[in-house]
């Protein structure tokens, strides 16, 4: 079997879909955006300056990617010719969550709409609430609404930690998310509620439940760890996962993947605390598994700084993941093929804190691969034919493969 990677930018939407004025997203463009907020200054910081600088993604495919997607180019310090193929997605699945984009892109759209809470003050039904106190042993739960990650661990973290009431929030994505402090509520303590949780929304039909750790004793130096766990409902068929390890091939889950699919498909499963950290865990599989599927998620994009509208950031980070793009490269054999793409969009610099509806980059990059234009792909699901093909695996019921051409 060969090797294929997939790096999952999460959250680098490339342009508005067609479809995302019914999600309220009308005009968003992550990646755009960040790059004409660097070319304006506003993405200054004591990290980066000046202007967008990604060269290596650049030159396989990405920025060709996005310019196609968003119909005009966008500033960049340098102009560098695409040596991949690429092209853009569109999303078939209802929604803009983080599990339908990733089965989607390994085949398996999500054609119905996951159970979502409302938005307003004690967002949560009464009775869900109470059975979480009575079977989770806890003295009741604060918060109870939509709010960003960060922003409601600051507002209720000290009441949490004198009260021991967990932190109750949700977002405009289907899911049901719980913080708590690891040494005064404890980390253990905190992983048995989210499972106890999980069955409760599962008649709800929410997709799933985080917990969300922190650290600190007040808004100054609270800090959310790398202890996140989401507890995901299972895919609702086979996906590219499935088919390769039916095939007796490797699927190494990097970050979040295994968590994602419900740890269906999985055969290895690698965490790390940050984007870096997962590239150097990327890089340490790729010595030691020499076919299947390494499958990455570099959370960072979405939860540090799409999430919190951080663009300098967001810029950063990017430029960050482009400094390794050769050190990945310098490992790829002759039967690789890498795919960076993303599973939505999180525009910074829209208001709110909530995922936006975008087209996802399509990049695909190996040895011998030749420069294409894959043009506008009709499903995220092309991406996982495409590597179905390539491990020479069984067909997945979604998707058109990009017959990607060598030489």
């Amino acid at each position: 079997m060969n090797r294929a990677i997939i790096l999952v930018l999460d959250s680098l939407g490339v342009g508005a879909s067609a479809d995302s004025y019914k999600y309220g997203d009308d005009g968003s463009d992550t990646l755009g955006h960040i790059a004409e907020y660097c070319e304006s200054g506003k993405a200054d910081s004591v990290f980066r300056q000046g202007m967008l600088n990604i060269p290596n993604l650049q030159r396989w495919g990405l920025v060709a990617a996005a310019n196609n997607s968003r119909g005009v180019s966008m500033p960049l310090k340098q102009h560098i010719n695409p040596k991949g193929a690429y092209g853009y997605a569109r999303e078939v699945s209802i929604g803009k969550d983080t599990p339908s984009g990733h089965w989607e892109i390994c085949g398996l759209p999500v054609s119905f709409q996951w159970g979502l809470f409302p938005d307003k003050e004690n967002c949560f039904p009464r009775d869900l609430i109470q059975e979480l106190i009575v079977k989770g042993k806890i003295n009741g739960t604060i918060a109870n609404k939509h709010a960003s990650g960060t922003e409601v661990i600051n507002e209720f973290g000290e009441e949490h930690i004198k009260s021991g009431k967990p932190i109750c929030y949700t977002s405009a994505d289907s899911v049901f998310q719980i913080a708590a402090h690891e040494t005064h509520f404890g980390l253990d303590r905190l992983y048995k509620l989210c499972e106890i949780a999980k069955k409760l929304v599962d008649p709800l039909n929410v997709a799933r439940v985080i917990a969300r750790p922190f650290v600190g004793e007040n808004p100054t130096n609270f800090e959310r760890t790398a202890n996140r766990r989401d507890l995901t409902t299972p895919p609702i068929g086979l996906t590219l996962l499935d088919h390769i390890v039916n095939s007796k091939g490797n699927v190494v889950s990097i970050g979040k993947i295994s968590d994602i699919f419900a740890h269906q498909g999985i055969t290895h499963s690698v965490k790390g605390e940050s984007n870096m950290v997962l590239i150097d865990k990327l890089i340490e599989q790729m010595k030691k598994t020499k076919e299947g599927l390494l499958f990455v998620n570099l959370v960072d994009f979405d939860s540090k700084f799409g999430h919190r509208r951080d663009v300098p950031g967001y810029a950063y980070a990017l430029e960050q993941l482009d400094s390794r793009i050769l050190e990945i490269e310098s490992h790829l054999e002759d039967n690789d093929l890498v795919l960076v793409t993303a599973d939505h969009g999180c525009d910074p610099t829209s208001p709110g804190s909530n995922h936006t509806r975008e087209h996802v980059p399509v990049v695909f990059f190996s040895k011998h691969i030749k420069q294409m234009d894959l043009g506008e792909r009709e499903s995220f699901a092309d991406m996982g034919q495409t590597i179905a093909v390539h491990l020479e695996v069984e067909s997945l019921s979604h998707g058109k493969s990009c017959n990607l051409q060598y030489y």
